[in-house]
Protein backbone atom coordinates (compact mmCIF):
# COMPACT_ATOMS: atom_id res chain seq x y z
CA UNK A 1 0.00 0.00 0.00
CA UNK A 2 2.73 2.47 0.97
CA UNK A 3 4.65 1.83 -2.26
CA UNK A 4 1.57 2.53 -4.35
CA UNK A 5 0.82 5.74 -2.48
CA UNK A 6 4.39 6.92 -3.03
CA UNK A 7 4.00 6.08 -6.72
CA UNK A 8 0.82 8.14 -6.95
CA UNK A 9 2.39 11.08 -5.13
CA UNK A 10 5.43 10.98 -7.39
CA UNK A 11 3.35 10.98 -10.56
CA UNK A 12 1.25 13.86 -9.29
CA UNK A 13 4.35 15.88 -8.45
CA UNK A 14 5.71 15.29 -11.97
CA UNK A 15 2.42 16.30 -13.59
CA UNK A 16 1.92 19.49 -11.66
CA UNK A 17 5.52 20.70 -11.53
CA UNK A 18 5.83 20.63 -15.32
CA UNK A 19 5.10 23.79 -17.33
CA UNK A 20 3.15 23.81 -20.56
CA UNK A 21 6.23 24.73 -22.55
CA UNK A 22 8.20 21.78 -21.19
CA UNK A 23 8.96 19.42 -24.08
CA UNK A 24 8.20 16.36 -21.94
CA UNK A 25 4.61 17.55 -21.74
CA UNK A 26 4.09 18.20 -25.43
CA UNK A 27 2.38 14.86 -26.07
CA UNK A 28 0.19 15.05 -22.97
CA UNK A 29 -3.35 16.19 -23.67
CA UNK A 30 -3.68 19.14 -21.29
CA UNK A 31 -6.92 20.29 -19.71
CA UNK A 32 -8.08 23.92 -19.60
CA UNK A 33 -7.31 23.83 -15.86
CA UNK A 34 -3.71 22.84 -16.49
CA UNK A 35 -3.34 25.72 -18.93
CA UNK A 36 -4.86 28.16 -16.43
CA UNK A 37 -5.33 26.96 -12.86
CA UNK A 38 -8.24 29.35 -12.21
CA UNK A 39 -10.22 27.95 -15.16
CA UNK A 40 -12.76 25.16 -15.32
CA UNK A 41 -13.63 23.47 -18.60
CA UNK A 42 -16.78 24.40 -20.51
CA UNK A 43 -19.28 21.79 -21.69
CA UNK A 44 -17.85 21.65 -25.21
CA UNK A 45 -14.29 21.49 -23.89
CA UNK A 46 -15.19 18.59 -21.61
CA UNK A 47 -16.83 16.48 -24.29
CA UNK A 48 -14.14 17.27 -26.88
CA UNK A 49 -11.44 16.35 -24.37
CA UNK A 50 -12.89 12.90 -23.65
CA UNK A 51 -13.49 12.28 -27.34
CA UNK A 52 -9.82 13.03 -28.02
CA UNK A 53 -8.75 10.73 -25.18
CA UNK A 54 -10.95 7.97 -26.57
CA UNK A 55 -9.29 8.35 -29.96
CA UNK A 56 -5.82 8.18 -28.39
CA UNK A 57 -6.15 4.95 -26.42
CA UNK A 58 -8.23 1.79 -26.38
CA UNK A 59 -9.12 1.93 -22.68
CA UNK A 60 -11.67 4.74 -23.03
CA UNK A 61 -15.04 4.88 -24.72
CA UNK A 62 -17.47 7.81 -24.65
CA UNK A 63 -21.12 7.48 -25.53
CA UNK A 64 -24.45 9.30 -25.30
CA UNK A 65 -26.39 7.52 -22.56
CA UNK A 66 -29.67 9.40 -22.39
CA UNK A 67 -30.97 12.91 -22.61
CA UNK A 68 -31.20 15.92 -20.29
CA UNK A 69 -33.71 18.69 -19.67
CA UNK A 70 -31.73 21.14 -21.80
CA UNK A 71 -32.00 18.84 -24.83
CA UNK A 72 -28.34 17.87 -25.01
CA UNK A 73 -27.21 14.29 -24.35
CA UNK A 74 -25.92 12.92 -21.08
CA UNK A 75 -22.48 11.54 -21.89
CA UNK A 76 -20.93 8.50 -20.26
CA UNK A 77 -17.22 7.69 -20.21
CA UNK A 78 -16.19 4.07 -19.65
CA UNK A 79 -12.64 3.17 -18.63
CA UNK A 80 -11.78 -0.51 -18.84
CA UNK A 81 -9.12 -2.92 -20.06
CA UNK A 82 -12.05 -4.76 -21.72
CA UNK A 83 -11.28 -8.00 -19.86
CA UNK A 84 -14.36 -9.52 -18.29
CA UNK A 85 -14.15 -10.81 -14.73
CA UNK A 86 -16.74 -11.41 -12.01
CA UNK A 87 -14.19 -10.12 -9.53
CA UNK A 88 -14.04 -6.66 -11.05
CA UNK A 89 -15.36 -3.74 -9.03
CA UNK A 90 -17.38 -1.07 -10.81
CA UNK A 91 -16.45 2.41 -9.60
CA UNK A 92 -19.02 5.05 -10.55
CA UNK A 93 -17.95 8.72 -10.63
CA UNK A 94 -20.46 11.54 -11.04
CA UNK A 95 -19.37 15.12 -11.73
CA UNK A 96 -21.02 18.48 -12.17
CA UNK A 97 -24.32 17.81 -10.42
CA UNK A 98 -23.77 21.39 -9.23
CA UNK A 99 -21.66 22.92 -12.02
CA UNK A 100 -20.75 25.88 -9.84
CA UNK A 101 -18.77 23.29 -7.87
CA UNK A 102 -16.63 22.04 -10.76
CA UNK A 103 -13.57 20.59 -8.98
CA UNK A 104 -14.50 17.02 -9.90
CA UNK A 105 -15.04 17.92 -13.55
CA UNK A 106 -11.46 19.11 -14.01
CA UNK A 107 -9.92 16.56 -11.65
CA UNK A 108 -11.61 13.68 -13.48
CA UNK A 109 -10.31 14.82 -16.87
CA UNK A 110 -6.72 14.53 -15.58
CA UNK A 111 -7.53 11.38 -13.60
CA UNK A 112 -8.89 9.50 -16.64
CA UNK A 113 -6.00 10.61 -18.82
CA UNK A 114 -3.33 9.63 -16.29
CA UNK A 115 -4.63 6.15 -15.45
CA UNK A 116 -5.11 5.24 -19.13
CA UNK A 117 -2.00 6.82 -20.64
CA UNK A 118 0.52 6.05 -17.89
CA UNK A 119 2.04 2.56 -17.97
CA UNK A 120 2.71 2.81 -14.24
CA UNK A 121 -0.97 3.44 -13.38
CA UNK A 122 -2.79 1.21 -15.82
CA UNK A 123 -2.51 -1.79 -13.48
CA UNK A 124 -5.50 -0.37 -11.58
CA UNK A 125 -7.72 -1.51 -14.44
CA UNK A 126 -6.87 -5.15 -13.75
CA UNK A 127 -9.76 -5.44 -11.33
CA UNK A 128 -11.65 -2.14 -11.73
CA UNK A 129 -14.01 -0.80 -14.37
CA UNK A 130 -14.77 2.91 -14.11
CA UNK A 131 -18.07 4.44 -15.22
CA UNK A 132 -17.88 8.23 -15.25
CA UNK A 133 -20.37 10.98 -15.99
CA UNK A 134 -18.17 13.92 -17.05
CA UNK A 135 -20.90 16.50 -16.35
CA UNK A 136 -24.35 15.51 -15.09
CA UNK A 137 -26.12 18.88 -14.96
CA UNK A 138 -25.70 19.88 -18.59
CA UNK A 139 -28.21 22.74 -18.41
CA UNK A 140 -26.39 24.10 -15.37
CA UNK A 141 -22.93 24.07 -16.94
CA UNK A 142 -24.24 25.86 -20.04
CA UNK A 143 -25.61 28.60 -17.75
CA UNK A 144 -22.12 29.95 -17.15
CA UNK A 145 -21.28 33.06 -15.10
CA UNK A 146 -19.04 34.48 -12.41
CA UNK A 147 -21.35 35.61 -9.61
CA UNK A 148 -23.79 32.86 -8.55
CA UNK A 149 -21.29 31.45 -6.01
CA UNK A 150 -20.83 34.69 -4.09
CA UNK A 151 -18.56 33.24 -1.39
CA UNK A 152 -16.42 30.99 -3.57
CA UNK A 153 -12.73 31.50 -4.34
CA UNK A 154 -12.59 30.81 -8.10
CA UNK A 155 -12.64 29.65 -10.76
CA UNK A 156 -13.07 32.71 -12.95
CA UNK A 157 -16.39 31.51 -14.40
CA UNK A 158 -18.47 28.40 -13.80
CA UNK A 159 -21.92 26.87 -14.18
CA UNK A 160 -25.12 27.29 -12.16
CA UNK A 161 -26.57 25.05 -9.45
CA UNK A 162 -30.04 24.64 -10.97
CA UNK A 163 -30.58 22.65 -14.16
CA UNK A 164 -32.65 23.69 -17.18
CA UNK A 165 -35.82 23.22 -15.06
CA UNK A 166 -34.12 25.09 -12.20
CA UNK A 167 -34.08 21.87 -10.19
CA UNK A 168 -31.34 20.92 -7.76
CA UNK A 169 -30.43 17.52 -9.16
CA UNK A 170 -29.07 16.40 -5.79
CA UNK A 171 -32.64 16.41 -4.52
CA UNK A 172 -34.03 14.62 -7.57
CA UNK A 173 -32.66 11.07 -7.47
CA UNK A 174 -35.87 9.47 -6.23
CA UNK A 175 -38.57 11.71 -7.67
CA UNK A 176 -36.72 11.99 -11.02
CA UNK A 177 -38.57 15.05 -12.28
CA UNK A 178 -35.66 15.75 -14.61
CA UNK A 179 -34.72 13.85 -17.74
CA UNK A 180 -31.21 13.92 -16.26
CA UNK A 181 -32.30 11.81 -13.29
CA UNK A 182 -34.34 9.44 -15.45
CA UNK A 183 -31.26 8.82 -17.61
CA UNK A 184 -29.10 8.48 -14.49
CA UNK A 185 -31.36 5.82 -12.97
CA UNK A 186 -31.10 3.67 -16.09
CA UNK A 187 -27.32 4.03 -16.20
CA UNK A 188 -26.90 3.24 -12.51
CA UNK A 189 -29.14 0.19 -12.73
CA UNK A 190 -27.35 -1.09 -15.83
CA UNK A 191 -23.89 -1.04 -14.24
CA UNK A 192 -24.80 -1.77 -10.59
CA UNK A 193 -21.65 -0.23 -9.09
CA UNK A 194 -20.19 -1.19 -5.74
CA UNK A 195 -18.68 2.26 -5.06
CA UNK A 196 -19.84 5.70 -6.09
CA UNK A 197 -18.13 9.11 -5.85
CA UNK A 198 -20.16 12.28 -6.40
CA UNK A 199 -17.93 15.39 -6.39
CA UNK A 200 -18.94 18.68 -4.71
CA UNK A 201 -17.77 21.95 -3.12
CA UNK A 202 -19.21 23.03 0.24
CA UNK A 203 -20.36 26.33 1.69
CA UNK A 204 -20.40 27.10 5.39
CA UNK A 205 -17.86 27.68 8.14
CA UNK A 206 -14.16 28.43 7.67
CA UNK A 207 -11.56 25.86 8.74
CA UNK A 208 -8.14 24.58 7.73
CA UNK A 209 -9.17 21.64 5.53
CA UNK A 210 -9.32 21.81 1.76
CA UNK A 211 -11.67 18.82 1.67
CA UNK A 212 -14.44 17.41 3.84
CA UNK A 213 -16.19 14.10 3.24
CA UNK A 214 -19.72 12.75 3.34
CA UNK A 215 -19.86 8.97 3.28
CA UNK A 216 -23.05 6.94 3.13
CA UNK A 217 -24.54 7.15 6.64
CA UNK A 218 -23.05 4.04 8.25
CA UNK A 219 -26.14 3.17 10.30
CA UNK A 220 -28.24 2.90 7.15
CA UNK A 221 -25.97 0.21 5.72
CA UNK A 222 -26.30 -3.52 6.25
CA UNK A 223 -23.69 -5.08 8.59
CA UNK A 224 -21.19 -6.17 5.94
CA UNK A 225 -21.01 -2.77 4.24
CA UNK A 226 -21.08 -0.85 7.51
CA UNK A 227 -18.13 -2.90 8.75
CA UNK A 228 -16.21 -2.39 5.52
CA UNK A 229 -16.85 1.36 5.55
CA UNK A 230 -16.05 2.00 9.22
CA UNK A 231 -13.16 -0.39 9.76
CA UNK A 232 -11.43 -0.32 6.40
CA UNK A 233 -12.46 2.23 3.79
CA UNK A 234 -12.70 5.41 5.84
CA UNK A 235 -9.47 4.84 7.82
CA UNK A 236 -7.64 4.18 4.55
CA UNK A 237 -9.03 7.26 2.81
CA UNK A 238 -8.36 9.63 5.71
CA UNK A 239 -4.79 8.37 6.09
CA UNK A 240 -4.17 8.37 2.35
CA UNK A 241 -5.31 11.98 2.00
CA UNK A 242 -3.24 12.99 5.00
CA UNK A 243 -0.18 11.34 3.45
CA UNK A 244 -0.51 13.40 0.26
CA UNK A 245 -0.99 16.69 2.11
CA UNK A 246 -4.77 17.00 1.93
CA UNK A 247 -5.98 15.87 5.33
CA UNK A 248 -9.77 15.58 5.52
CA UNK A 249 -12.47 15.89 8.13
CA UNK A 250 -16.09 14.68 8.06
CA UNK A 251 -18.46 17.13 6.38
CA UNK A 252 -18.91 20.17 8.61
CA UNK A 253 -22.62 19.84 9.34
CA UNK A 254 -23.03 22.05 12.42
CA UNK A 255 -25.82 23.84 14.30
CA UNK A 256 -23.43 26.70 15.04
CA UNK A 257 -19.71 27.11 14.70
CA UNK A 258 -17.80 23.83 14.20
CA UNK A 259 -16.14 23.94 17.64
CA UNK A 260 -19.57 23.25 19.21
CA UNK A 261 -19.71 19.92 17.38
CA UNK A 262 -20.58 18.48 13.99
CA UNK A 263 -23.30 16.04 13.01
CA UNK A 264 -23.25 13.08 10.68
CA UNK A 265 -25.34 13.76 7.60
CA UNK A 266 -28.50 11.67 7.18
CA UNK A 267 -28.54 11.09 3.44
CA UNK A 268 -32.09 10.24 2.46
CA UNK A 269 -32.63 8.78 -1.02
CA UNK A 270 -33.22 12.18 -2.63
CA UNK A 271 -29.43 12.66 -2.37
CA UNK A 272 -26.87 10.77 -4.44
CA UNK A 273 -25.37 8.83 -1.53
CA UNK A 274 -28.78 7.93 -0.09
CA UNK A 275 -29.96 6.82 -3.52
CA UNK A 276 -26.87 4.65 -3.93
CA UNK A 277 -27.55 2.99 -0.57
CA UNK A 278 -30.92 1.75 -1.85
CA UNK A 279 -28.90 -0.18 -4.43
CA UNK A 280 -26.40 -1.48 -1.84
CA UNK A 281 -23.65 0.76 -3.18
CA UNK A 282 -21.29 2.58 -0.79
CA UNK A 283 -21.03 6.23 -1.75
CA UNK A 284 -18.78 9.21 -1.06
CA UNK A 285 -19.34 12.91 -1.57
CA UNK A 286 -15.99 14.73 -1.32
CA UNK A 287 -16.79 18.37 -0.54
CA UNK A 288 -13.90 20.75 -1.17
CA UNK A 289 -13.96 24.02 0.77
CA UNK A 290 -15.21 27.10 -1.10
CA UNK A 291 -12.62 29.47 0.38
CA UNK A 292 -9.58 27.49 -0.68
CA UNK A 293 -7.89 28.30 -4.03
CA UNK A 294 -9.47 26.51 -6.98
CA UNK A 295 -6.13 24.86 -7.77
CA UNK A 296 -6.05 23.14 -4.37
CA UNK A 297 -9.68 22.12 -4.64
CA UNK A 298 -9.08 20.42 -7.98
CA UNK A 299 -5.85 18.74 -6.91
CA UNK A 300 -7.34 17.45 -3.66
CA UNK A 301 -10.24 15.95 -5.62
CA UNK A 302 -7.75 14.34 -7.99
CA UNK A 303 -5.93 12.84 -5.01
CA UNK A 304 -9.20 11.60 -3.52
CA UNK A 305 -10.05 9.80 -6.75
CA UNK A 306 -6.58 8.25 -6.76
CA UNK A 307 -7.04 7.16 -3.14
CA UNK A 308 -10.40 5.55 -3.92
CA UNK A 309 -8.82 3.81 -6.89
CA UNK A 310 -5.91 2.56 -4.78
CA UNK A 311 -8.21 1.25 -2.04
CA UNK A 312 -10.53 -0.42 -4.53
CA UNK A 313 -7.66 -2.16 -6.30
CA UNK A 314 -6.30 -3.56 -3.03
CA UNK A 315 -9.67 -4.61 -1.62
CA UNK A 316 -11.69 -5.55 -4.69
CA UNK A 317 -12.79 -8.96 -3.43
CA UNK A 318 -13.86 -7.57 -0.05
CA UNK A 319 -15.89 -4.84 -1.75
CA UNK A 320 -17.67 -7.32 -4.01
CA UNK A 321 -18.30 -9.75 -1.15
CA UNK A 322 -19.68 -7.04 1.12
CA UNK A 323 -22.23 -6.02 -1.52
CA UNK A 324 -23.26 -9.64 -2.11
CA UNK A 325 -23.66 -10.12 1.64
CA UNK A 326 -25.69 -6.91 1.87
CA UNK A 327 -28.13 -8.08 -0.80
CA UNK A 328 -28.43 -11.49 0.88
CA UNK A 329 -28.89 -9.91 4.32
CA UNK A 330 -31.68 -7.68 3.09
CA UNK A 331 -33.38 -10.59 1.35
CA UNK A 332 -33.72 -12.37 4.71
CA UNK A 333 -35.29 -9.46 6.61
CA UNK A 334 -38.88 -9.78 7.79
CA UNK A 335 -38.98 -6.17 8.96
CA UNK A 336 -37.07 -3.33 7.31
CA UNK A 337 -36.08 0.10 8.62
CA UNK A 338 -37.46 3.02 6.64
CA UNK A 339 -36.46 5.99 8.81
CA UNK A 340 -33.64 6.93 11.18
CA UNK A 341 -33.12 9.51 13.93
CA UNK A 342 -29.95 11.02 15.34
CA UNK A 343 -29.03 9.66 18.78
CA UNK A 344 -27.63 12.75 20.50
CA UNK A 345 -26.77 10.80 23.63
CA UNK A 346 -24.04 8.89 21.77
CA UNK A 347 -21.24 11.39 21.30
CA UNK A 348 -17.85 10.65 19.80
CA UNK A 349 -15.05 13.15 19.37
CA UNK A 350 -12.58 14.01 16.65
CA UNK A 351 -9.59 16.29 16.34
CA UNK A 352 -10.71 19.27 14.28
CA UNK A 353 -8.42 21.82 12.69
CA UNK A 354 -10.31 25.08 12.64
CA UNK A 355 -10.08 28.81 13.21
CA UNK A 356 -11.40 30.62 16.27
CA UNK A 357 -14.91 31.96 15.73
CA UNK A 358 -15.29 35.57 16.86
CA UNK A 359 -17.74 38.44 16.61
CA UNK A 360 -17.31 42.11 15.80
CA UNK A 361 -19.51 45.05 14.86
CA UNK A 362 -21.04 44.77 11.42
CA UNK A 363 -20.26 47.42 8.84
CA UNK A 364 -23.64 47.00 7.14
CA UNK A 365 -25.96 46.87 10.15
CA UNK A 366 -25.97 47.66 13.88
CA UNK A 367 -25.70 43.96 14.72
CA UNK A 368 -22.63 41.87 15.47
CA UNK A 369 -21.21 39.65 12.73
CA UNK A 370 -19.42 36.32 12.81
CA UNK A 371 -15.93 35.90 11.42
CA UNK A 372 -13.21 33.26 11.65
CA UNK A 373 -9.81 34.52 12.74
CA UNK A 374 -7.22 32.83 10.54
CA UNK A 375 -4.49 34.18 12.81
CA UNK A 376 -5.81 31.89 15.55
CA UNK A 377 -5.78 28.38 14.15
CA UNK A 378 -6.52 25.49 16.50
CA UNK A 379 -6.51 21.71 16.52
CA UNK A 380 -8.62 20.25 19.32
CA UNK A 381 -11.23 17.65 20.12
CA UNK A 382 -14.81 18.58 19.25
CA UNK A 383 -18.02 16.58 19.71
CA UNK A 384 -18.98 14.37 16.78
CA UNK A 385 -22.56 13.10 16.65
CA UNK A 386 -22.74 10.31 14.10
CA UNK A 387 -24.99 7.62 15.59
CA UNK A 388 -28.41 7.11 14.06
CA UNK A 389 -31.05 4.80 15.49
CA UNK A 390 -33.83 3.16 13.51
CA UNK A 391 -36.87 5.35 14.04
CA UNK A 392 -39.40 3.27 12.13
CA UNK A 393 -39.69 -0.20 10.60
CA UNK A 394 -42.23 -1.94 8.39
CA UNK A 395 -43.17 -5.55 7.99
CA UNK A 396 -42.06 -6.63 4.54
CA UNK A 397 -44.92 -8.03 2.46
CA UNK A 398 -44.61 -10.89 0.01
CA UNK A 399 -45.73 -8.55 -2.75
CA UNK A 400 -47.14 -5.13 -3.55
CA UNK A 401 -49.95 -4.49 -6.04
CA UNK A 402 -50.06 -1.19 -7.92
CA UNK A 403 -52.71 0.00 -10.38
CA UNK A 404 -51.45 0.71 -13.90
CA UNK A 405 -52.91 4.20 -13.59
CA UNK A 406 -49.78 5.25 -11.69
CA UNK A 407 -47.57 5.06 -14.72
CA UNK A 408 -45.07 7.67 -13.47
CA UNK A 409 -44.30 5.52 -10.43
CA UNK A 410 -44.17 2.34 -12.52
CA UNK A 411 -41.72 3.95 -14.93
CA UNK A 412 -39.40 4.97 -12.09
CA UNK A 413 -39.55 1.50 -10.58
CA UNK A 414 -38.55 -0.03 -13.90
CA UNK A 415 -35.74 2.50 -14.35
CA UNK A 416 -34.31 1.30 -11.04
CA UNK A 417 -34.26 -2.36 -11.94
CA UNK A 418 -37.49 -3.37 -10.19
CA UNK A 419 -39.05 -6.47 -11.73
CA UNK A 420 -42.83 -6.09 -12.18
CA UNK A 421 -45.31 -8.81 -13.13
CA UNK A 422 -48.35 -7.85 -15.22
CA UNK A 423 -51.68 -9.12 -13.90
CA UNK A 424 -53.38 -11.11 -16.67
CA UNK A 425 -57.04 -10.86 -15.63
CA UNK A 426 -59.24 -8.88 -13.28
CA UNK A 427 -58.63 -10.18 -9.77
CA UNK A 428 -60.37 -9.51 -6.45
CA UNK A 429 -57.62 -9.44 -3.86
CA UNK A 430 -57.85 -9.29 -0.11
CA UNK A 431 -54.88 -7.53 1.38
CA UNK A 432 -53.48 -4.82 3.60
CA UNK A 433 -53.47 -1.15 2.70
CA UNK A 434 -52.63 2.17 4.35
CA UNK A 435 -55.09 4.88 5.23
CA UNK A 436 -53.42 8.30 5.41
CA UNK A 437 -54.61 9.67 8.74
CA UNK A 438 -52.48 12.84 8.84
CA UNK A 439 -49.51 14.58 7.27
CA UNK A 440 -47.83 17.97 6.97
CA UNK A 441 -46.52 19.74 3.90
CA UNK A 442 -43.29 21.62 3.41
CA UNK A 443 -43.47 24.92 1.52
CA UNK A 444 -42.64 24.76 -2.19
CA UNK A 445 -39.57 22.53 -2.41
CA UNK A 446 -37.93 21.40 -5.65
CA UNK A 447 -41.17 21.48 -7.60
CA UNK A 448 -43.23 19.72 -4.92
CA UNK A 449 -45.04 20.22 -1.63
CA UNK A 450 -43.24 17.40 0.12
CA UNK A 451 -45.34 15.48 2.63
CA UNK A 452 -43.72 14.74 5.99
CA UNK A 453 -44.74 13.50 9.44
CA UNK A 454 -46.99 11.05 7.61
CA UNK A 455 -49.22 8.98 9.89
CA UNK A 456 -51.03 5.93 8.60
CA UNK A 457 -53.55 3.37 9.80
CA UNK A 458 -53.16 -0.17 8.48
CA UNK A 459 -56.37 -1.76 7.30
CA UNK A 460 -57.44 -4.97 5.58
CA UNK A 461 -59.94 -5.00 2.77
CA UNK A 462 -60.72 -6.30 -0.70
CA UNK A 463 -59.88 -4.53 -3.93
CA UNK A 464 -60.22 -5.38 -7.60
CA UNK A 465 -56.97 -5.19 -9.55
CA UNK A 466 -57.53 -5.15 -13.28
CA UNK A 467 -55.78 -6.86 -16.14
CA UNK A 468 -52.66 -4.83 -16.84
CA UNK A 469 -52.10 -3.75 -13.23
CA UNK A 470 -48.85 -4.83 -11.61
CA UNK A 471 -47.68 -7.22 -8.94
CA UNK A 472 -44.24 -6.56 -7.44
CA UNK A 473 -42.72 -9.53 -5.64
CA UNK A 474 -40.33 -8.34 -2.92
CA UNK A 475 -38.06 -11.36 -3.30
CA UNK A 476 -35.68 -9.61 -5.72
CA UNK A 477 -32.44 -7.64 -5.78
CA UNK A 478 -34.29 -4.29 -5.69
CA UNK A 479 -36.08 -5.24 -2.44
CA UNK A 480 -34.75 -2.28 -0.47
CA UNK A 481 -35.57 0.22 -3.21
CA UNK A 482 -39.13 -1.14 -3.45
CA UNK A 483 -39.80 -0.85 0.28
CA UNK A 484 -38.38 2.64 0.83
CA UNK A 485 -40.28 4.09 -2.13
CA UNK A 486 -43.63 2.28 -1.82
CA UNK A 487 -44.18 2.42 1.94
CA UNK A 488 -46.05 5.75 2.15
CA UNK A 489 -44.56 6.96 5.44
CA UNK A 490 -40.93 6.52 4.38
CA UNK A 491 -39.33 10.01 4.18
CA UNK A 492 -38.64 9.85 0.43
CA UNK A 493 -41.48 7.58 -0.63
CA UNK A 494 -43.36 8.28 -3.83
CA UNK A 495 -46.34 9.24 -1.67
CA UNK A 496 -44.19 11.79 0.18
CA UNK A 497 -43.17 13.24 -3.20
CA UNK A 498 -46.82 13.80 -4.26
CA UNK A 499 -47.19 10.98 -6.80
CA UNK A 500 -50.46 9.89 -5.16
CA UNK A 501 -52.02 13.23 -4.23
CA UNK A 502 -55.25 12.45 -6.06
CA UNK A 503 -56.35 10.39 -3.04
CA UNK A 504 -56.05 13.42 -0.74
CA UNK A 505 -59.06 15.22 -2.22
CA UNK A 506 -62.60 14.08 -1.56
CA UNK A 507 -64.50 13.67 -4.84
CA UNK A 508 -68.15 13.27 -3.76
CA UNK A 509 -70.22 15.27 -1.26
CA UNK A 510 -73.89 15.70 -0.26
CA UNK A 511 -76.58 18.37 -0.16
CA UNK A 512 -77.50 19.17 3.44
CA UNK A 513 -81.26 19.48 2.91
CA UNK A 514 -81.42 16.08 1.17
CA UNK A 515 -79.00 14.19 3.39
CA UNK A 516 -80.74 15.44 6.58
CA UNK A 517 -83.57 12.92 6.23
CA UNK A 518 -81.16 10.16 5.19
CA UNK A 519 -78.96 10.85 8.21
CA UNK A 520 -81.92 10.67 10.58
CA UNK A 521 -82.88 7.34 9.06
CA UNK A 522 -79.35 5.99 9.46
CA UNK A 523 -79.35 6.86 13.17
CA UNK A 524 -82.79 5.32 13.67
CA UNK A 525 -81.87 2.09 11.91
CA UNK A 526 -78.36 1.59 13.35
CA UNK A 527 -78.18 1.58 17.14
CA UNK A 528 -74.40 1.11 17.12
CA UNK A 529 -73.96 4.21 14.91
CA UNK A 530 -76.36 6.16 17.14
CA UNK A 531 -74.36 5.18 20.23
CA UNK A 532 -71.08 6.30 18.62
CA UNK A 533 -72.73 9.57 17.56
CA UNK A 534 -73.79 10.31 21.15
CA UNK A 535 -70.27 9.49 22.37
CA UNK A 536 -68.86 11.87 19.77
CA UNK A 537 -71.19 14.63 21.00
CA UNK A 538 -69.96 14.06 24.56
CA UNK A 539 -66.40 14.63 23.35
CA UNK A 540 -67.34 17.56 21.10
CA UNK A 541 -70.63 19.28 22.10
CA UNK A 542 -70.50 21.47 18.98
CA UNK A 543 -71.69 18.44 17.00
CA UNK A 544 -75.10 18.91 18.63
CA UNK A 545 -75.36 22.61 17.76
CA UNK A 546 -73.71 22.71 14.34
CA UNK A 547 -75.90 20.96 11.75
CA UNK A 548 -73.25 20.94 9.00
CA UNK A 549 -70.70 19.36 11.32
CA UNK A 550 -73.21 16.76 12.50
CA UNK A 551 -74.20 15.77 8.97
CA UNK A 552 -70.54 15.56 7.95
CA UNK A 553 -69.79 13.25 10.89
CA UNK A 554 -72.67 10.92 10.03
CA UNK A 555 -71.83 10.99 6.33
CA UNK A 556 -68.25 9.91 7.00
CA UNK A 557 -69.45 6.95 9.11
CA UNK A 558 -71.93 5.81 6.48
CA UNK A 559 -71.72 3.59 3.42
CA UNK A 560 -72.15 6.72 1.29
CA UNK A 561 -68.72 8.07 2.12
CA UNK A 562 -66.16 7.25 -0.59
CA UNK A 563 -63.63 4.60 0.51
CA UNK A 564 -60.94 5.89 -1.86
CA UNK A 565 -60.47 9.15 0.07
CA UNK A 566 -57.01 8.99 1.70
CA UNK A 567 -56.81 5.30 0.80
CA UNK A 568 -53.29 4.58 -0.42
CA UNK A 569 -53.87 2.63 -3.65
CA UNK A 570 -50.98 0.17 -3.29
CA UNK A 571 -52.01 -3.11 -1.64
CA UNK A 572 -49.76 -5.48 0.30
CA UNK A 573 -49.91 -9.27 0.17
CA UNK A 574 -48.56 -11.09 3.22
Amino acid sequence: MKAKLILIISICLIIYSCKVENKSMEEKLLTPFELNENTTASYDEIINYYQQLAQRNKFITIEEAGTTDVGKPLHLVKISNQKHSENKVTLFINNGIHPGEPCGIDASMMFVRDITESDSLRFFLENIDIILIPVYNVGGILNRGSYSRANQNGPQSYGFRGNAKNLDLNRDFIKADSKNAQSFQKIFTKYNPQIMVDTHTSNGADYQYTMTLIATQKDKLTPSQKRLLEESMLPFLYKSMEDVGYGMTPYVNANGTPDTGIYGFLDSPRYSSGFAALHHCVSFMPETHMLKPFKDRVLSTYQFLMSILDYTHQHAEEIIDSQREAIEYYSQLEEAPIDWKLNQSLVDSLVFKGYEAKYKKSEVSSDLRLYYDRNEAFARDIPYYNAYDVAQTVRIPKAYYIPQAYDAVIERLKNNGVQLERIEKDTLMRGSYSYISSYEDLPAYEGHYLHRKIMIDQKVSEKVFYAGDYKINTNQRARRFIIETLEPNAPDSYFAWNFFDGILMQKEYFSDYVFEDLAAGLLAENTELKQRYHEAIMQNPELDTNAAMALDWIYKQSVYFEPSYKQYPIWREF
